[in-house]
C-alpha cells in the first residue's frame, strides 16, 4: 500500500485550518487517513510555535516505513531536520510570455530607429540658404529667352 504524508484541510471558509496525516494515496485529500502526525496554522505569525506543531518521532517513523511527503510537509520535515529538502528552481517562469517579448522587441526596433535618425540629422550639413524656387524659375526664363534673342540677331 503506498503511503502518503499530506495535509488534511480542516476549517471554515477563507479561514484555513490543516491537520498533517498519514494516509493512502488512493484517500481523498479530506477523507480517512491513517494516523495524524500533527497540524498547521497558516493564518498564525510565522514565529509563531504554534503554526506548526509536528510529533517528530512518528514523521520518523513514517519516513522509514517509506511514507512519500507532499511538498509543503517537506518543507516542514526539512525545517524539523527529519529531511533533506533541494530547493526547487524553474528558469522558464519567470520569464515574460509572448505578447510582453513582443512588445519589448517593439520597443528596441523604435528606440534604435530613432536614435539612427538623430545620428543622421547630426552627421548631415546644415542646410545652405538657396533662394526659393519660385524666383529661380523667372530667372532661369529669362536667360533662355535672350539665349533665343541672341541666336535670332546671329542668325
Amino acid at each position: 500500500m503506498a503511503v502518503a504524508m499530506r495535509m488534511s484541510r480542516g476549517g471554515s471558509k477563507k479561514r484555513p485550518y490543516y491537520k498533517i496525516v498519514i494516509a493512502d494515496v488512493r484517500a481523498p485529500r479530506d477523507g480517512k487517513f491513517i494516523e495524524r502526525i500533527g497540524s498547521y496554522n497558516p493564518l498564525l505569525a510565522k514565529d509563531d510555535e504554534k503554526r506548526v506543531v509536528l510529533d517528530t518521532e512518528r514523521a520518523k517513523h513514517w519516513l522509514e516505513m517509506g511514507a512519500k511527503p507532499s511538498d509543503r510537509v517537506a518543507r516542514f520535515l526539512d525545517v524539523a531536520g527529519l529531511l533533506k529538502r533541494e530547493a526547487r528552481n524553474n528558469p522558464n517562469k519567470g520569464k515574460p510570455g509572448e505578447k510582453a517579448t513582443e512588445r519589448v522587441e517593439e520597443k528596441a526596433e523604435k528606440a534604435a530607429a530613432a536614435e539612427e535618425a538623430a545620428k543622421e540629422a547630426a552627421a548631415a550639413p546644415a542646410p545652405v540658404e538657396e533662394a526659393p524656387a519660385e524666383e529661380a524659375a523667372p530667372a532661369e526664363e529669362a536667360k533662355a529667352e535672350e539665349a533665343k534673342a541672341e541666336d535670332k540677331a546671329e542668325g
